[in-house]
């Protein structure tokens, strides 16, 4: 049995965790990529590296980009969701390399979402 002290000490270690993986200042935007088998097979491990590299290129510091397993819909991969706090998340469909570069540049940098890749725009 572990005595309070212990507990109080691995719930300050996992807050910290929780902490850094959520940003520190809560403003972190995230980005991310279904990289489940049907994602992949549809171009999802590229799309992933092509926001890393975009990111890393741009010197974005407020940005995480993340993987996660299947979004749901198999027949819109490749799929990703843009959380930016205090917005609603933004579910793209069809992404590739070349619009994982536009929501970078429109959506994450300037604000704007691209319209024509969010979900139920090309249905």
């Amino acid at each position: 049995m572990k005595t309070i002290v212990e507990i109080n000490a691995i719930r300050d270690k996992v807050h910290a965790q929780l902490g850094a993986r959520q940003g520190a200042d809560g403003k972190e935007k995230r980005i991310v990529v279904g990289l489940a088998t049907c994602g992949m097979a549809a171009g999802a491990k590229e799309v992933y590296d092509t926001f890393i590299e975009e990111a890393a290129k741009r010197s974005i510091k407020d940005i995480r980009v993340s993987q996660a397993g299947c979004l749901g819909m198999c027949k819109l991969e490749p799929m990703v969701q843009v959380h930016i706090p205090g917005e609603e998340v933004v579910t793209y469909v069809y992404v590739n390399a070349d619009v994982a570069k536009r929501i970078i540049s429109d959506h994450i940098v300037n604000g704007n979402i691209v319209k024509a890749n969010v979900i139920g725009a090309k249905e």
